[in-house]
């Protein structure tokens, strides 16, 4: 790695002008600090001030680090790749009794990715903003939550860690249907092994704060569902820890929607991570925002990015050239740099379905209100039970996510409801007052699909009692994006874009709309592990 700081661009030394500027369109976006993904009031003000610019060269660079890059940049080290990983957010360490995360009870600035108003959560509060952990971005028909935070959306997912079935996988990725029989192989097991994913103990589910997992477990037949036991991973024994009063309760009272405090979570930053930083042969950069990606005139790959602190005021602007670069900054994240780089020329030829092919994986989020069971007081956490329509026309999923906020007398399950969306119809397109990607989501393209998920919410409520009410139905949402960079279409099999060279997309982007009515981690991480077995054996040594 080479680095060089100088007062601009074009005084960098050690990298030869044409190499540095090798299009006008590198050179204007180096030289103007572009504006973009997760931009803030704060950075816009501080980009009149002076700050340094620093020029370095990198073999491999990794944009984002959840389940995508955390599979790349280990397996990149492991086979003696110097990787370079840049993370927007920062690390978030946690353990026993912690106060890493805010609580729900009293949502703070650390909830939110650099606004200075709640997004998640319904209070109405300000304060200053901050690199929190999730970001919302507000589309044309859909709001999109993503991770902000070093293990991307691993730290606060509720950790359902689900394998679709073949044939659902196919129906979800027809392109990669016949990836299945490897995946199944290895690859999936290769995941659950590297997050310890385990399933609920019997000691814990009979416990008073996981009343209501059990009332929800014993509808679900009763509603005509295949159970489902759902794979998590966690160490249950930080659960028996709050159940013994040793650690303050997190797990058992579902508070968990920003992160756990009590540690124990097999999340990206203690797993995947972890391990590639110990080879010795990862650097992570976090606080570092990709504005732009270009291609210059030597071939090399040009990244423009803002060093920020953490209030979200410039401190640097870098440029990063690369001879491989691997996006996996999420479904969001990576098409919104694609389809930037695609309207503003920074790389020639780039495929046109680049934007397309983006759906929400079915999502919708019900209360349920005024059930004749015994729900308790409070609900044990994470999502660890759920139901399967296996006769459905199309594929869905219903879950029980246990709700952070103490119910007291009034009885509301949060159930969450995910399936295929046969035609992933959503789109990204630049705007360029804004220089950025901006969302369109069509409610047609999941709206059988949800027809049928309400029917069958509605059909708990008639076994179980009381109502069904779709939290949804006017701000429709999703934890779940998919797709902008469609397999098949946008990049190969292995994530290679397609027309490119040494330019790669191992995230929820090359994945259309959804993944078989299961959440889309465990099959993000099997893919990565894929294709990383392909790249590593075709591309090492020879791309970059």
């Amino acid at each position: 790695m080479t680095e060089q700081t100088v007062e601009t661009p074009l005084a960098a030394p050690r990298l030869s002008r044409r190499r540095l500027f090798g299009t006008a369109a590198v050179g204007a976006a180096v030289a103007a600090g572009v504006n973009g993904l997760g931009a803030s009031p704060a950075r816009a003000a501080a980009t009149t001030a002076a700050v340094p610019t620093t020029v370095q060269r990198e073999r491999a660079v990794v944009v984002g680090s959840g389940f995508g890059g955390g599979v790349t940049a280990l397996r990149l080290a492991q086979v003696g790749v110097s990787t370079l990983v840049l993370e927007r957010g920062i690390r978030w360490p946690t353990g026993p009794n912690a106060t890493t995360f805010c609580r729900f009870s009293n949502i703070d600035n650390r909830s939110s990715w650099l606004t200075d108003h709640a997004t998640i959560g319904g209070v109405v509060k300000t304060w200053d903003p901050y690199v929190g952990v999730i970001e919302s971005i507000a589309g044309n028909g859909m709001t999109v939550n993503c991770g902000a935070a070093y293990g991307g959306g691993s730290l606060m997912y509720h950790g359902m860690t689900l394998q679709p079935t073949r044939q659902n996988f196919a129906r979800s990725m027809p392109a990669a249907a016949g990836l299945y029989d490897e995946l199944n192989f290895w690859a999936y097991p290769l995941v659950a092994r590297m997050l310890g994913i385990s399933t609920i103990p019997d000691d814990i589910m009979n416990t008073d704060p996981y009343k209501s997992s059990r009332l929800f477990r014993s509808i679900v037949p009763q509603a005509g569902l295949d159970p489902v036991a759902v794979p998590l991973p966690v160490d249950w024994n930080f659960v028996r820890g709050e159940l013994d009063g040793r650690y303050a309760p997190t797990y058992t009272t579902s508070d968990i929607a920003f992160g756990v405090n009590n540690g124990g979570k097999h999340s990206l930053d203690v797993t995947y991570l972890a391990a590639a930083e110990a080879t010795g042969r990862v650097r992570v950069s976090t606080l570092h925002v990709v504005r732009d990606i270009a291609l210059d005139s030597d071939k090399h790959w040009v990244l423009s990015v803002d060093r920020i602190d953490t209030g979200g005021v410039l401190q640097e602007r870098k440029t990063i050239i690369a001879d491989a670069v691997f996006l996996n900054a999420g479904s969001a994240g990576t098409t919104r740099l694609l389809v930037k780089s695609k309207a503003k020329g920074l790389i020639p030829n780039l495929p046109d379905s680049i934007g397309t092919q983006w759906g929400n994986n079915g999502d919708r989020i019900f209360a349920w209100i005024g059930m004749n069971g015994d729900a308790g007081t409070i609900q044990g956490g994470p999502a660890c039970v759920g139901g399967r329509d296996t006769q459905a026309t199309i594929p869905y999923t219903v879950l029980h996510a246990g709700s952070p906020a103490p119910t007291g007398g009034n009885k509301v399950l949060t159930v969450v409801g995910l399936g295929i969306v046969d035609n992933p119809a959503g789109t990204w397109a630049y705007d360029a007052a804004k220089d950025d990607a901006v969302l369109t989501w069509p409610a047609s393209s999941d709206a059988a699909l949800q027809q049928l998920i309400a029917a069958k919410m509605q059909q708990i409520a008639q076994v179980g009692g009381g109502f069904m009410l779709d939290t949804n139905a006017q701000a429709p949402s999703t934890w779940h994006a998919l797709g902008g960079v469609p397999m098949g279409s946008a990049v190969d099999l292995a994530g290679r874009v397609l027309g490119q060279r040494g330019l790669y997309v191992l995230d929820g982007a090359r994945i259309p709309g959804s993944t078989g009515a299961c959440n889309p981690s465990m099959t993000i991480a099997a893919l990565a592990e894929h294709s990383m077995s392909k790249i590593i054996l075709q591309d090492v040594g020879r791309v970059f």
